[in-house]
């Protein structure tokens, strides 16, 4: 596994070149670091990690999950390719040099790096970091590389461990499990700590009580990730979690960028500065959106008042496009693309990772789906945490507090939920899917776990099987010819076959 290094501001550089490039495999081949970590310091480390996690959930892999949940369509170039379900051979940069050979590897490095300086503040930042990349990789892909992973010129070809060993830990293989990395993180936190970070810390500014509310906020997505398969194990942590996790969206986990062109969310860098032809909305979210008469829509997305053919809505006149649709695509000022709230007026906007939004519609499906072990928060119902979740959601995009509530009133359809189980579920989860534009990943969990929303495969739907939307992001060539220690992997399994969490 090869592994490239990210430094401080200086993945700016990175940022933009990945942003750009349609190549595989063109990151610096080497397998140590040129900068030494020691001489790199905690605090340009930390950053550096921060960064690149935001950047990694929002470029490549992002753009393919918000086009597989069609919250956008794909009209150009990369993104008309994967909207069809052609991913296959894609996302080798991804795999190579944002995640195993920048974030991950940045977590590894700071974590040896604060331990040797006694600063257990910085090595529970790490492995927060970390455990919330490495659930990225394996949620994504499956079996991955994780107990033996980033040991640089030690081991070169890590063992691909199981995703089930990966969520629940195997002690005799030695995998500590993702619940288990967390934990331990949050316990160093509270240790004493020669170093604490403060201005090198971009999200919560070296706030340690903020760090633990993301810690118990990842625990409840991870257990929330698994709870088709492990019910009683999600249900039980997610009790234990649910009171100490993100309450209030000013302390959402959150990566910020900034104005320049060297630091500006990918989400804007992509759509608006280096493939501006390349996505527009999605008819489908449109559509959907637009029935429920959802006041986030024209926050998400502009308005193309000047085009005639485009869809008159309650909230604006949008102009969306059918995934896979050959069709001719409208000229660029008659598509309604990314607005402000996602990617900032110049791509200052932050990638949302873990949020109080989030927190609600977990805890609102645990209690409608009875996970056992899983009691309600005091004072709260699943109705309630339901409503809380959407007004969450709602208000963090600019929507008044007063609004919200009309809005409920006026949409009574929308604001009670069913007392069918099934029907609650898919009603909290289109919901979910709704508040998650913005970050593919999540809303593309929560699809393959649940089934909800109902989506339609795409127009001249391709790939491994074109009657099923990929359930699985596929290994990249790079990684295929070059690790022999994948143990029983399969190399060539379809992209229709569910990650095991999903089954």
């Amino acid at each position: 596994m090869k592994k490239h290094q990210f430094w401080g501001l200086a993945l700016a550089a990175s940022v933009a070149f990945a942003s750009t490039s349609c190549k595989k495999d063109e990151f610096l081949d080497v397998n140590t670091s040129p900068n030494s970590p020691e001489a790199v310091g905690l605090p340009v480390l930390l950053t550096s990690t921060l960064l690149t996690t935001g950047f990694a959930n929002a470029n490549d892999l992002g753009r393919v999950t918000s086009l597989l949940m069609q919250h956008q369509a794909g009209i150009a170039n990369q993104p008309a390719t994967y909207d069809v379900y052609n991913i296959r051979g894609s996302f080798d940069n991804q795999w190579n040099g944002e995640l195993y050979g920048g974030v991950l590897n940045d977590t590894k490095q700071l974590v040896d790096l604060s331990t040797q300086k006694s600063s257990p503040a910085y090595t529970g930042i790490a492995k927060l970091i970390q455990a919330y990349n490495f659930a990225l990789t394996t949620d994504l892909y499956g079996d991955v590389p994780y107990s033996q992973a980033l040991q640089g010129l030690a081991n070169l070809t890590p063992r691909f461990d199981k995703q089930e060993d990966i969520y629940k830990g195997n002690q005799a293989k030695g995998i500590q499990s993702l619940f288990d990395l967390v934990k331990s993180g949050l316990a160093d936190l509270d240790k004493p700590s020669a170093l604490k970070p403060s201005g090198d810390d971009p999200v919560y500014g070296g706030d340690l009580n903020k760090w633990k509310q993301m810690g118990n906020s990842l625990l409840l997505k991870l257990a929330n990730t698994i709870s088709k398969k492990e019910p009683a194990l999600a249900g039980s942590i997610i009790a234990q979690a649910a009171a100490g996790a993100i309450a209030s969206n000013g302390n959402d986990f959150q990566v910020p960028f900034g104005t320049s062109t060297t630091n500006q969310n990918p989400l804007y860098q992509y759509n608006f500065v280096t493939r501006p032809d390349d996505q527009m909305l999605s008819q489908r979210l449109l559509d959907s959106m637009s029935v429920r008469r959802d006041p986030r829509l024209p926050i998400y997305f502009n308005t193309t008042p000047a085009n005639t053919s485009a869809t008159t809505t309650p909230l604006g006149i949008f102009t969306g496009f059918q995934n896979g649709s050959p069709n001719v695509v409208p000229a660029r000022a008659n598509r309604s693309r990314y607005n402000v709230y996602i990617r900032g007026t110049q791509g200052e906007a932050p990638v949302r990772l873990l949020t109080n939004f989030q927190r609600l519609f977990i805890l609102a499906e645990s209690a409608v789906q009875g996970l056992p072990g899983f009691t309600l928060p005091a004072g709260t119902t699943a109705q309630s945490l339901y409503q809380s979740a959407i007004r969450a959601s709602m208000t963090k995009a600019g929507v008044p507090d007063a609004d919200v509530t009309a809005y409920f009133t006026a949409n009574p359809r929308v604001a009670l939920l069913s007392t069918n189980a099934t029907l609650a579920q898919n009603q909290i989860i289109t919901q979910k899917w709704i508040a998650w534009v913005g970050n593919g990943y999540e809303a593309y969990n929560d699809y393959r776990r649940t089934g909800f929303p109902r989506l339609q495969v795409v127009t001249n739907a391709a790939g491994d099987d074109p009657s099923i939307i990929p359930r699985r992001i596929p290994y990249p060539n790079s990684e295929l010819n070059s690790n022999t220690n994948a143990e029983g992997l399969d190399k060539n399994i379809r992209t229709s076959t569910p990650v095991w969490w999903a089954q």
